[in-house]
């Protein structure tokens, strides 16, 4: 998406795989993340066989700021931007309706889709080098604990990933709450 002559090379490694439709591991608040392009079909595709996640459950978007989830914020009623607002960044993901925008990979079965403004440092370095959010979820296969290290990410995953960003853990002690922001529900916390 972006021209990243002035990255360091490790960014840069990591931003040349998602343009390429890779798969990558990277650290965020709490656990380690796999990430891809959120318009890419076939990584998408990747990513999820990678997890042996079932689609249906579909994925989170995380970006470096608000103005990155613009499109997909498109036709909210603008009552609805305060949660938000208010939240962000930090640990906290929103289902957010659907306006046609999202890759039914990544929605999964739902009407809405997920999305988070990260406050992990490296999270928004890597979001901004790539010029707009990317896809998260835990750096895991299906049912099996989220990686808290990039040796555990290497020696689970590590065949099947395009670039591997290392750097440290946020603070933050667990994975993103996950609110429905039109109904205020909690999904996870």
């Amino acid at each position: 998406m972006t021209d990243t002559p002035a990255l360091d090379p490790a960014l840069k490694a990591a931003v040349d795989a998602l343009d390429a439709g890779g798969v990558i591991a990277y650290p965020t608040e709490a656990v380690w993340g796999l990430g891809c392009d959120p318009d890419n079909e076939r990584a998408l595709t990747a990513l999820l066989r990678l997890k042996e996640r079932d689609p249906a459950k579909g994925l989170i978007l995380i970006a470096g700021h608000i103005s990155q989830l613009a499109p997909w914020l498109e036709g909210l009623p603008a009552e609805l931007h305060g949660p938000l607002v208010s939240s962000w960044p930090g640990p906290n993901t929103w289902l957010v309706p659907d306006n046609g925008r999202s890759h039914c990979l990544l929605r999964g079965c739902h009407q809405s889709v997920a999305v988070r403004v990260s406050d992990h440092p490296l999270v928004a370095r890597l979001c901004e080098a790539y010029g707009g959010p990317i896809v998260s979820t835990s750096a895991n296969r299906a049912g099996e604990p989220p990686a808290l290290s990039a040796e555990t990410v290497r020696e689970t995953l590590g065949d099947g990933l395009a670039a591997i960003l290392d750097g440290p853990l946020g603070e933050h002690p667990r994975p993103s709450t996950i609110r429905d922001l039109v109904s205020g529900r909690v999904l996870r916390d």
